[in-house]
């Protein structure tokens, strides 16, 4: 699988764009990216509670399997990514291999997805800041019906706001406090696994023991399960980040396939061994803490390693939550102005602006950060705001990169893919003969957790009273919303303006544009000179199409 040493690998014009972000990320900064987004110390204790409340310890079951269902999806996209290191990533390789209005809304998915994980994941501070020190529990004590949520709400806000400063500041600012925060996070979660390896109470039986988890259950232990894997699948995503950020990424041909599959892989071990050596550490299992959103892996960490230690290691999780915030909101940003400068959305030339001096897109960054409160405000009553806001975030995720794996598949079947660049330059990653095999399974993989993501059961959608149907049903019905309604607004108006936008055209197309491909993607957009460039369509048999 290495690469010829020929690739060209920052040349824009390849793919029809001017250079207009700051090529500067490295080799470790491209694998932060990708860590701190999926981030094990963000997610893993954000989750615990809600994992082993459903299904108890042998819940830990699930992050191998979700591990290996990911890792085919992460090598899928490793593989795009030694072809395409384009920012908005997802959206631009659906855009070479399906129609425009699939890739379309693959980008649309993911780009609102970042948007509300963007939210979520701020919300971590709430399971962590409070148990620091009291103080940070701004609204009541704490023991309020709302208070928990509400507190969560305002530490969120604040995060973002940060974020939304740093990532407008610079791509340089923003992954030189990502890879020092990745590097503490990297440290920190070996000490912890070595911390409570050495006070390991059980044996490993209690993985194989039910534990009474799943008694009066429809589908016994299975149907809880099935439930508690989700706190797995919540985690172990957002690999691609590292090929969002490819047009500012150094070498990227080379390095983003390679930051892909070490970050998923380093964060499956790390997370799996935090996992194993908590739950044999803990104390006491049938302790209520364990299960619940104000204490779970937190609580055992402080239990365990006793006060100055333990609230170390919270320490290391609030950085951990601070670069995850970071990344989320990057890897949105770069899918927002992927998408503008095709003149994809609405405002295009507004959210495509690059700072002539950061060379950064600040303008999305700042509607990224404004859009990302709006779901918190909407929410601030819901005590089960946690688990809701993940849930949908997730499952637009898994939808959109179905929307890779799917077209890429039909690619294989019908013999066009891999296919080789005009140059003849061979991709910086291919899986050769285990292509077709490690696809089937991505996309079975995909379509089987996007399923039991969505499944509006009351444990997730509306685990809290008032129970009513509309509430358990929130998550089908967002997300049918937000895909007809997106389909919708592409179908009726946006693909009638789309082309790339003057200022992002590559000054010469890499190859001349032919056939209908050719012909659609130098259509062009509304407002926008048409003289411009087009993305160059033969780098694939189809590039963008505009029905």
């Amino acid at each position: 699988m290495e690469p010829s040493k020929s690739i060209d690998s920052s040349g824009m014009d390849e793919f029809g764009y001017t250079q207009t972000l700051d090529r500067s990320i490295g080799k470790f900064a491209s694998f932060a990216a990708g860590v701190s987004y999926i981030s094990i110390l963000t997610g893993v204790f954000q989750l615990f509670y809600f994992g082993f409340s459903m299904a108890g310890p042998a819940y830990a079951w699930s992050w191998p399997i979700v591990f290996v269902g990911q890792l085919m999806v992460a090598l899928c996209f490793a593989e795009l990514a030694g072809r395409y290191p384009v920012a908005g990533s997802v959206y631009n390789w659906a855009k070479r291999l399906a129609s425009g209005t699939s890739s379309w809304l693959a980008g649309w998915l993911l780009m609102l997805s970042s948007i509300m994980a963007l939210g979520s994941v701020a919300l971590a501070l709430q399971i962590t800041l409070p148990q620091l020190w009291s103080g940070f529990q701004f609204v009541g004590d704490g023991t309020g019906p709302f208070d928990f949520a509400m507190n969560g709400v305002v530490l969120a806000t604040i995060m973002i706001t940060i974020s939304t400063l740093i990532n407008a500041f610079g791509v340089k600012l923003m992954t030189r406090i990502n890879s020092i925060g990745v590097f503490v996070e990297l440290i920190a979660a070996v000490l912890l696994i070595l911390a409570l390896g050495w006070h390991v109470v059980r044996g490993p039986e209690v993985f194989f023991d039910t534990a009474g988890f799943g008694e009066g259950h429809d589908l016994g232990f299975f149907g809880v399960f099935l439930i508690g894997a989700m706190a797995s699948g919540y985690v172990m995503y957002g690999f691609d980040t590292a090929s969002s950020l490819g047009e500012e990424t150094k070498d990227p041909k080379r390095t983003a396939p390679k930051a892909i599959l070490r970050a998923v892989t380093a964060s499956f071990l790390l997370g799996g061994l935090i996992l194993l050596f908590g739950i044999l550490a803990a104390p006491d299992l049938t302790d209520p803490k364990v299960g619940s959103a104000d204490g779970g892996l937190q609580h055992i960490v402080l239990s365990v390693l006793g006060g100055p230690f333990g609230k170390a290691f919270l320490v290391c999780i609030v950085v951990a939550v601070v670069v995850c915030t970071l990344a989320v909101h990057a890897a949105a940003i770069r899918m927002m102005f992927a998408m503008a400068r095709d003149n994809n959305l609405p405002f295009s030339r507004q959210l495509s602006k690059v700072d002539p001096v950061r060379r950064t897109p600040t303008v999305a960054a700042i509607v990224i950060g404004v859009l990302a409160v709006v779901p918190l405000l909407i929410n601030v009553m819901q005590p089960a705001i946690f688990t809701i806001l993940s849930s949908i975030s997730i499952v637009l995720i898994y939808l959109s990169y179905l929307l890779v794996t799917v077209p890429l598949l039909r690619k294989r079947f019908q013999r066009k893919w891999p296919i080789r660049d005009a140059e003849g330059s061979e991709a910086g990653f291919s899986m050769g003969k285990w292509g077709l095999p490690v696809n089937i399974l991505a996309v079975l993989w995909g379509g089987a957790m996007t399923l039991n993501l969505i499944w509006p059961r009351q444990e997730i959608y509306n685990s809290v009273p008032p129970f009513e149907w509309y509430l358990q049903w929130g998550g089908v019905i967002f997300v049918a919303a937000v895909t007809v309604g997106g389909a919708l607004l592409y179908r009726l108006k946006i693909r009638h303006q789309t082309g790339v936008l003057a200022e992002h055209a590559a000054a010469v197309a890499a190859h001349p544009s032919s056939g209908p491909a050719g012909e659609a993607a130098q259509q062009p957009a509304q407002g926008a000179e048409p003289s411009r460039s087009p993305a160059s369509p033969d780098l694939v048999d189809e590039a963008v199409k505009v029905p």
